[in-house]
C-alpha cells in the first residue's frame, strides 16, 4: 500500500514563504509522478505541480508558477513544495498524491491526508 505523508503547512503573512514535504512509504510503478494538489473552501480540488521520478518537472499551475517550485528529495518517494511570495488566495488544504503524470486528480490513486496553509492578508 502505497501512503504518502505530507509535512509543513501553517500560517503565514501575504509576501512569505512555506515549504512543503511529502514523503512516501510502498512501492510504486516507476512511470508514476508525485504531484501537489490544494482544495480551497467551497472549491474543487485543483492541480498545483507535479514531478516525474527521473525528476523531470511536468508542470505547475499557471496561478502559482514563477511563485512555487516542486522538486524531488535525494530520498526515494520525496517530493517537496517551496512556496515563494504566498497571497491570500493560496489559502487551503495541500495535499500530496502519487500516479499519472496528469493534471487531473482522477488520475492519481493515491492521497496524503493534508496540509493546511493559511495566508493572512
Amino acid at each position: 500500500q502505497v501512503q504518502p505523508v505530507e509535512s509543513g503547512g501553517g500560517l503565514v503573512q501575504a509576501g512569505g514563504s512555506l515549504r512543503l514535504s511529502c514523503a512516501a512509504s510502498g512501492r510504486t510503478s516507476s512511470s508514476y509522478s508525485m504531484g501537489w494538489f490544494r482544495q480551497a473552501p467551497g472549491k474543487e480540488r485543483e492541480f498545483v505541480a507535479s514531478v516525474r521520478w527521473n525528476g523531470f518537472i511536468a508542470g505547475y499551475a499557471d496561478s502559482v508558477k514563477g511563485r512555487f517550485t516542486i522538486s524531488r528529495g535525494n530520498a526515494k518517494n520525496t517530493v517537496y513544495l517551496q512556496m515563494n511570495s504566498l497571497k491570500p488566495e493560496d489559502t487551503a488544504v495541500y495535499y500530496c498524491a502519487i500516479g499519472a503524470v496528469t493534471t487531473a486528480a482522477s488520475d492519481y490513486p493515491y492521497w496524503g491526508q493534508g496540509t493546511q496553509v493559511t495566508v493572512s492578508s
